[in-house]
């Protein structure tokens, strides 16, 4: 006999997996997690406003454009189907939102996809349904902000709809560690909210972590990132006083992380890049603000995070001076234009603003990522990916290290360029013709 109760109707249909589970979103966050539930059987739906992503997803080549993933590299034994048509969340019995959560011109938070959201799907709700939110913001989202959008008088919450909060976990480009493996922290706005929350995700991932209140774990998302904003701040601060003295911060972090205790190992770099570290932060500042909290430290490491690429930019000066040459009419390339090695993500990408400044300052700049064949700048002007082989390096005046994609042959690099201005620690600094920025 079917249960009257939706909760129990709703832990019914997640356990013999007959649940149809919908995305709203379809990026970095949505479409591993559709590919997740999709491989352990479950109907997926995946809704987004971009009618071209849509149609890709649908065709199977956005898999491999969006997220790296292929059909063939997940097992989908289940449909998947996508749609700009979010009368389909009826059909749902999970609606997990991974909209983006950007900022605004002055650094303030924008929740306006998650609204968007929200209204999208709240004519189409019904009994039994569990709405989840993933995307990164800042405590009280969820409960003061999302739910009274989604509020309507004929669905109580906690008795005939289920609303919670789980955030993401994604690290594009780790391959070792895959949704199932990364503890979930969820959490509910009911008891029976979170309940709920144990039922959606419980199959899907080893470890759930139910925390007491959506606040706990919005803040518990922000502590993550901003722990490593705040750590690669240090660790960047400390390369510059290191490069002014004289000191290979590389050997320096190596030697430290022999402590087989107190010590995590952070890597210095051009900046932080990606959707998490360089705007999650402000997230929290500007909450912040609303109880007269000023948040010195973690707005201090973020001043830090962009003096970077401006660093680097000095450093290839100094290199081209040290060999009696202007960086003004030099012929640069960058490697590595994505935020992270081996992957095509460009959000908040530091070596985008190591390209500008290098252009600002008159050098003839280009750019090679096998992982993003065209790029576009700030004025608008787009741009190719060259090929990094012995010829292109050997004629540039510098190579810049920016990030460091296993696909480039540092074994030829080091051999044919002139002057490496290295970020990423790849090469050893006494080569001579190695600068470390």
């Amino acid at each position: 006999m079917t249960s009257t109760n939706p909760l129990a109707r709703f832990a019914a249909r997640m356990t013999d997996r007959s649940a149809v589970i919908g995305i709203i979103g379809l990026g970095y966050v949505g479409l591993p997690l559709a590919s997740r539930f999709s491989e352990l059987g479950y109907p997926v739906v995946g809704l987004d406003v971009d009618a071209a992503k849509v149609a890709e997803l649908n065709a199977d080549g956005g898999f491999r454009r969006y997220v790296g993933l292929t059909r063939e590299s997940v097992r989908f034994s289940a449909p998947f189907t996508a749609t700009t048509d979010f009368s389909e969340a009826a059909d749902c019995d999970a609606l997990i939102i991974c909209v983006p959560t950007p900022l605004g011109k002055y650094h303030d938070p924008d929740i306006g996809y998650i609204l968007d959201a929200a209204r999208s799907v709240r004519p189409h709700l019904r009994s039994g349904q569990v709405i989840a939110l993933e995307s990164t913001t800042y405590p009280g989202t969820t409960e003061d902000d999302m739910l009274p959008v989604l509020a309507r008088d004929d669905l109580t919450v906690g008795e005939d709809i289920f609303v919670v909060y789980s955030p993401e976990r994604e690290d594009p480009g780790n391959a070792s560690f895959s949704i199932r493996q990364i503890p979930k922290v969820v959490s509910g706005v009911t008891e029976n909210c979170l309940r709920a929350a144990e039922a959606l995700y419980g199959g899907a991932v080893d470890t759930l972590v139910p925390v007491a209140s959506t606040r706990v774990a919005e803040m518990t998302k922000l502590l993550e990132n901003i722990h490593r904003a705040v750590n690669i701040g240090l660790v960047n601060e400390m390369k510059t006083l290191a490069d002014r003295m004289g000191i290979d911060i590389f050997d320096v972090i190596r030697a430290a992380a022999t402590k087989p205790f107190g010590f995590t190992a952070f890597y210095p770099g051009p900046g932080v890049g990606g959707h998490c570290i360089p705007v999650d932060p402000f997230y929290l500042t500007w909450k912040a603000r609303e109880y007269g909290v000023h948040t010195r430290f973690i707005e201090l490491a973020g001043e830090i995070n962009r003096y970077m690429p401006e660093f680097i930019v000095e450093k290839l000066m100094d290199a081209l001076n040290g060999e009696r040459k202007a960086l003004n009419g030099a012929r640069v390339l960058v490697l590595g234009v994505a935020f992270k090695k081996n992957i095509d993500d460009m959000r908040e990408s530091p070596s985008v603003m190591v390209i500008e400044g290098i252009a600002a300052k008159g050098g003839e700049v280009v750019y090679a990522d096998p992982h993003v064949p065209v790029l576009t700048l700030a004025d608008g002007s787009r741009h190719a990916s060259c090929v990094a082989d012995a010829g292109t390096v050997a004629s540039m005046d510098a190579v810049v290290i920016a990030t460091d994609h296993d696909a480039f042959d540092y074994e030829m690099i080091g051999r044919e360029a002139k002057l490496i201005v290295d970020t990423r620690g790849r090469f050893p600094a006494s080569l001579a013709k190695v600068t470390r920025a």
